[in-house]
């Protein structure tokens, strides 16, 4: 059974900094690209960032670069972000994805993050 969890959400500061994980069972995770993607209330999905299946190369959204920084550890079976000095105030939940092609492609519930002073 296919099973992807998001943790570590919950309220920061600006400027201050939260980790998200995120682990994955149930697939052979070490051949998956995982994508982080955000949403808040009313709004689009939004990618955020995303690493290779072997974590050598990493991709992230413009608003996020310099800010977040996105790992993984296969034998873990986790993908972490470290979300340093997240622009804005606001609530949005992020989720995570983990995909190989079209039809093998995973999504997990989601975990909120909320930016307030």
């Amino acid at each position: 059974q296919v099973q992807v969890v998001e943790s570590g959400g919950g309220s920061v500061q600006p400027g201050g900094s939260l980790r998200l994980s995120c682990v994955a069972s149930g697939f052979m995770f070490d051949m998956y690209t995982m994508m982080l993607y955000r949403q808040a209330p009313g709004k689009e999905l939004e990618y955020v960032a995303g690493i290779g299946s072997t974590g050598g190369t990493s991709y992230y959204a413009e608003s996020v670069k310099g800010q977040f920084t996105i790992s993984r550890d296969n034998v873990k079976r986790s993908v972490y972000m470290q979300m340093n000095s997240p622009e804005g105030e606001g609530t949005d939940v992020n989720y995570c994805r983990f995909a190989r092609n079209a039809t093998n492609d995973y999504w997990g519930r989601g975990t909120q993050v909320t930016v307030s002073s």
